[in-house]
């Protein structure tokens, strides 16, 4: 009897970015090479790019990419986009770890893109997490667990949070070691709340343009949680990902390889199974 496989979600983040981001994650999707895709409702790509979700259901977690720090607020945000463009991510740090940003700054966003991602898909989505991980945010997790609540809301947040060992055994460990004590307390007020959380976090960058992308992915899975999650950052270059995002010339890279048949070998020569959301 052979040994059952270690479950694993692989996370798209970004679905929605640009053209190309969407066509590249759609296509590792239908060829079972990801199990989840986060979707930033708030760019302008992702209307024409949002319905296309549909034929994923129940196959891939569709997913919030909540997102304060790219592009324009689908609404009125006079604290953090008074001329309507959101913050660029230092400015938002500084007004969360001063403690000023308040839960009302933000919630009226958070359920604006709540809503674009229900209009566009018909349901709310499986997950939320945060592009640049701002969901995790002083100011900003309180208003999400506050709106998904009011909601009745059941699915689950991304934690990236991990143990540092293993953090330690994988790529960009000092980015991974900021992102986790951004996240402190995150996983347990989230429980609380009545949502279910990943328990293991992966998938950290330099996001070079260079030899050796490969290998290091591949270091992103190791020392892998009880219910891990690793994510990645696929697409194609194009014109609406150079305006909006430094992140350009890894992601053909990330594509190229998830799509490709040593991406294939390694599941099966690891035991992993890509599935759409951790376990409970």
């Amino acid at each position: 009897m052979l040994p059952e496989r270690r479950p694993v979600v692989l996370c798209a983040d970004d679905y929605g970015l640009s053209p190309g981001v969407s066509r590249g994650i759609l296509s590792l999707a239908r060829r079972e090479r990801i199990s989840a895709a986060g979707s930033m409702t708030n760019i302008p790509a992702f209307r024409d790019a949002g319905p296309a979700l549909a034929e994923l259901r129940g196959t891939v977690g569709l997913g919030l990419h909540l997102t304060l720090t790219t592009g324009a607020p689908l609404g009125p945000l006079p604290r953090l986009a008074p001329i309507g463009r959101l913050p660029p991510l230092g400015r938002l740090l500084r007004l969360a770890l001063s403690g000023g940003l308040k839960p009302a700054d933000v919630r009226p966003e958070i359920e604006r893109q709540l809503d674009a991602f229900a209009a566009a898909t018909g349901r709310l989505p499986d997950f939320v997490d945060g592009h640049q991980h701002v969901h995790v945010l002083p100011g900003v997790r309180g208003a999400l667990l506050a709106a998904l609540a009011g909601r009745g809301w059941r699915g689950w947040l991304r934690d990236p949070v991990d143990r540092l060992g293993a953090i330690r055994a994988r790529p960009e460990a000092g980015k991974a070691i900021v992102v986790a004590g951004l996240g402190l307390g995150f996983g347990p007020a989230a429980r609380r709340a009545g949502f279910s959380i990943n328990r293991g976090f992966s998938g950290f960058s330099d996001f070079a343009d260079g030899e050796g992308f490969a290998e290091a992915f591949e270091r992103s899975f190791r020392a892998l949680g009880p219910a891990p999650v690793v994510m990645c950052h696929p697409g194609e270059i194009d014109d609406g990902l150079r305006s909006l995002d430094p992140v350009v010339a890894s992601r053909p890279l990330e594509l190229a390889y998830l799509g490709s048949a040593r991406f294939a070998d390694f599941l099966e020569r690891e035991g992993l199974r890509l599935v759409p959301g951790p376990a409970a």
